[in-house]
């Protein structure tokens, strides 16, 4: 399809790195915090984590048959109705990273000129993977903001934590691989 196939291994790296930004914040949190809200109109990590998850279903599905935007897409309930639990958020969020990691396993052996469509809108599949990857880097890091308000002085950092740049760099520098993800 034109594209090295490390392309295909740098962005399942990156989409699995947002992810594990996604489900670091739901570990820190309890079942109420998941729900909580700054403000009336504003998201929940819940509602974050239902929009992310029915984004995938409905852009990953059928992705070289189908427009990425289905019909049987309700993306205003994604904003108001989350599931209920944290077992059914989740099993969610994980329907919705399977769809994403299935679909990529297919782009990778599209032939060249294979060409998708979000909206009606023609995306070559590096086009539509890049969209999606800022999409979700976006809401992981709402995920994380979240998460930092929530659980205050007892949130446990996800990558480097403030005042440990220069021992993380010293490690580097040694060749030491980094206990955190950067």
């Amino acid at each position: 399809m034109g594209l090295p196939m490390d392309y295909f291994t740098s962005v399942r790296r990156e989409f699995l790195r947002y992810k594990s930004l996604g489900e670091n914040t739901f570990a820190q949190l309890t079942d109420s915090e998941l729900y909580w809200k700054p403000s009336p109109t504003s998201n929940s990590a819940a509602i974050i984590a239902t929009h992310m998850a029915g984004n995938m279903i409905s852009r990953w599905t059928r992705v070289l048959e189908e427009d990425g935007e289905k019909s049987w897409r309700n993306r205003e309930g994604e904003f108001t109705d989350p599931p209920p639990t944290r077992e059914a958020l989740l099993a969610y969020w994980e329907k919705g990273w399977g769809c994403l990691f299935e679909a990529l396993e297919l782009l990778e052996r599209a032939p060249e000129g294979t060409l998708l469509h979000i909206r009606g809108e023609a995306h070559t599949p590096a086009e539509a993977i890049n969209r999606q990857l800022a999409h979700y880097a976006s809401h992981a890091g709402q995920l994380v903001f979240l998460g930092k308000i929530l659980k205050g002085e007892s949130w446990r950092y996800l990558s480097i934590p403030p005042g440990q740049s220069e021992a993380f760099n010293r490690q580097m520098l040694r060749g030491t691989p980094p206990d955190k993800e950067a």
